[in-house]
């Protein structure tokens, strides 16, 4: 057993941050995100409330003008959001984006960005990874970003690209020797901080992508934009071992959402099975609604138990890929499991908009998809922890 292990915490914690953060979710009830889901709209006035609180910069050091907090501390922010019946969605990235640039970037730049996104006065929302062709298989992104003096020329598509247009900066993975030029498929790869706000219309174009959920995602079409070379993080070619580290916190981050998704849903099935009776008792009573209910209470507690053990290895700075992997695998199906509950608890009712249930069951099955699929997460558990052949 690691010493990371040893320290990790059981019971409720960071309740003083659970209470804050609930505080501030009370003021964006189901009425405002019903709102912001017809209209396929920005919750500006959430984020900003977050963001004045300190909650977005939680994990951007003291001195650089956030509130240094653990990954761990993070994640239950998120958790507190979504057990509110509120969304994160729309600024989790900021949280794990920032870490790249905080653990590889210079201090020129760590001074130049760090402080406005920890303030707010700039927004890292945006994470241009996946293209339509590469998918998953992140090594063979075709979007390239080649020197031209004091500048990179980048021509390619990015998809998925989530809040694209509503951040002022992108990290920008990019092709920087070609793919047959390299020893490893995942040498080459360069990782950029580029501000959107002089590209737009300068070579790259963003497009809005209409979804089953308002996640305000998008595709970026980068056509000759000339990003300036000290956007670049890091050492060129090193890109993709610098972004692992932040998938991992992706994934940990997730996860909390998920958690709270699922205590969300489990806390409005149980209130309302208690109360709404039909053939003369409560609903709660059968089993039917009972055990599903339970279940999804028990897959929930254990799926957290990982999530924190993830959390706890990642701050000790011991290897974590197979617990972030299996955390965000089991609290997204925890989530998804509690929803289906919910949705069969509510009946009919649960496909009204004013109960929020049905928005919250269309969020929640996001999260076996993105940001990595359950599947994907099998094959790296079967071939990277069981040593099985590799299936991908």
């Amino acid at each position: 057993m690691t010493t990371a292990m040893t320290h990790m915490v059981l019971g409720e914690d960071f309740p003083e941050i659970r209470e804050a953060v609930g505080r501030i979710c009370e003021n964006f009830p189901g009425e405002y995100w019903r709102e912001l889901d017809a209209e396929r709209a920005y919750p500006s006035a959430f984020v900003n409330a977050l963001t004045e609180g300190g909650f977005l910069g939680c994990l951007i050091p003291e001195e650089y003008g956030g509130t240094g907090l653990s990954l761990r501390a993070a994640a239950v922010i998120l958790e507190t959001v979504h057990a509110s019946g509120s969304s994160a969605a729309a600024c989790h990235a900021q949280m794990y984006t920032m870490g790249t640039v905080l653990r590889h970037g210079n201090e020129t730049q760590k001074q130049a960005y760090l402080p406005g996104i920890a303030s707010g006065e700039l927004r890292l929302q945006a994470f241009g990874v996946t293209e339509p062709a590469s998918g998953s298989d992140t090594t063979r992104l075709s979007t390239r970003a080649v020197r031209d003096g004091d500048h990179y020329r980048v021509n390619g598509q990015k998809i998925w690209t989530s809040r694209a247009l509503h951040s002022d900066l992108m990290l920008l993975l990019a092709r920087t020797t070609a793919r047959e030029d390299v020893k490893k498929p995942s040498d080459g790869l360069s990782v950029f901080l580029i501000d959107l706000r002089q590209l737009k219309g300068n070579g790259v174009e963003i497009r809005p992508i209409e979804t089953m959920i308002n996640h305000n995602t998008t595709e970026v079409f980068f056509d000759d934009a000339l990003i300036p070379v000290d956007t670049l993080i890091g050492e060129e070619g090193r890109g993709f071992r610098y972004i692992l580290d932040g998938m991992n916190a992706e994934r940990i981050l997730i996860a909390g959402e998920s958690t709270g998704d699922a205590r969300y849903f489990l806390r409005r099935a149980s209130d309302y099975a208690r109360e709404r009776e039909v053939f003369g008792a409560p609903i709660g009573a059968n089993q039917g609604i009972q055990f599903p209910l339970a279940r999804a209470y028990a897959e929930t507690e254990a799926a957290e138990l990982v999530a924190r053990k993830a959390a706890a290895l990642f701050e000790a700075g011991v290897p974590c890929g197979a617990e972030a992997n299996m955390a965000k695998l089991l609290c997204s199906e925890a989530g998804w499991h509690a929803a289906e509950a919910c949705m069969q608890t509510f009946g009919g009712f649960a496909f009204a908009r004013e109960y929020d249930i049905e928005r919250k069951w269309r969020e929640a099955r996001l999260y076996l998809t993105a940001p990595v699929s359950t599947n994907l997460v099998l094959a790296y558990l079967g071939h990277h922890v069981l040593g099985l052949p590799k299936s991908y």
